[in-house]
């Protein structure tokens, strides 16, 4: 979402971003009494049933925000007007999910997705298409409804507690940390920037799911598969040329530079078969990412760790192949 916001405060046990843990709604003048805060305004997250025109239910993430400022906005309008939503039962649609999980019978028989003007039901609320917005592809894959606080909290089952998140402005000339510690202090909540969100969520997919244990497990038998093929395509390398090792001994070749030499092969090798691996995975992820479901991202500490671990297993198995050419007697070329 954009904004002018500086922070973001949820419930002191949500771990990541998908997780809603309600709050009271007094909580967001507590937040406004804390010194250094020049705005507070509230935020809705929560999970609802929608039932298309033709019936079909979609279970969607429904956002609502502050009825006066809009504040947490999605990034980009496609289609409308983001102060559409002031409409009465407007909602906003994310572009991506209009033909996909989106598509409905209109009554003559056809499929169609959904578009401007469309209404359909969210729990118990009639809803209607007023704006049509663009976003990034993220990992979690539940369609976001935009909508505005008073209107998501109808839509909302009833519950003494409906707040979710509060988006708070930091006034000039203070520290937003120092702000949020004061927050934190006063109200008992979490009050975190962009950057600790990201990473809050990020560490929570990587230690509290299975995901990390199951890349691991396959980025570890890749290694080791890597290294027995490495190892015996140079193995058998170095054996069709023991005689060609052994006149380079014979002629007084040190070990080291008949290592070294090896390792120059190897090398330009690995770097070749890096180069195929990293390009293809680069060009499959672009084109997937723009079919599929998923988020495309390829920091480079990926590359960089797929270099090492593609050198060093090379290397390692460039080292097992050495050592019988490291023990060959030189006397090897002179028998028949």
């Amino acid at each position: 979402t954009t904004g002018d916001y500086d922070l973001w405060l949820m419930d002191s046990q949500v771990e990541f971003s998908e997780e809603s843990k309600p709050l009271l709604d007094t909580t967001v003048d507590r937040v406004r009494g804390v010194e250094g805060v020049e705005w507070a305004v509230p935020y809705y997250k929560g999970l609802r049933t929608a039932r298309l025109p033709d019936g079909t239910l979609k279970s969607v993430s429904v956002v609502g925000l502050d009825d006066a400022s809009l504040m947490g906005a999605p990034p980009r309008m496609v289609e409308g007007e983001l102060a559409s939503l002031r409409e009465d039962q407007a909602v906003l649609m994310d572009a991506s999910e209009l033909g996909k999980n989106f598509s409905f019978d209109p009554g003559d028989g056809t499929v169609r997705p959904m578009q401007m003007g469309d209404t359909f039901t969210i729990g118990e609320e009639s809803v209607k298409v007023t704006g049509i917005y663009g976003k990034e592809k993220s990992f979690f894959w539940q369609p976001v409804v935009y909508t505005t606080y008073s209107r998501a909290l109808r839509i909302a089952p009833p519950d003494r507690k409906l707040l979710t998140n509060v988006l708070i402005k930091v006034k000039p000339g203070f520290d937003a940390a120092s702000v949020a510690k004061r927050i934190t202090e006063q109200t008992g909540h979490k009050v975190l920037n962009r950057q600790e969100y990201i990473l809050l969520t990020a560490w929570y997919v990587l230690f509290k799911t299975g995901i990390l244990i199951n890349f691991s497990i396959s980025v570890g038998l890749g290694l080791v598969i890597g290294i027995l093929v490495s190892a015996q395509t140079f193995y058998n390398f170095i054996l069709d040329n023991l005689r060609h090792f052994g006149t380079m001994k014979a002629v007084g070749v040190p070990n080291h530079t008949i290592v070294l030499m090896v390792m120059l092969q190897i090398l330009v090798v690995g770097g070749i078969g890096y180069g195929i691996g990293v390009g293809m995975a680069s060009a499959l992820g672009s084109v997937f990412s723009k079919v599929g479901p998923g988020a495309w991202l390829l920091p480079w500490q990926i590359p960089a760790f797929v270099a090492v671990s593609i050198f060093g297993a090379s290397i390692l198995a460039g080292f097992i192949s050495l050592i019988k050419v490291l023990r060959l007697e030189p006397a090897i070329v002179f028998r028949s």
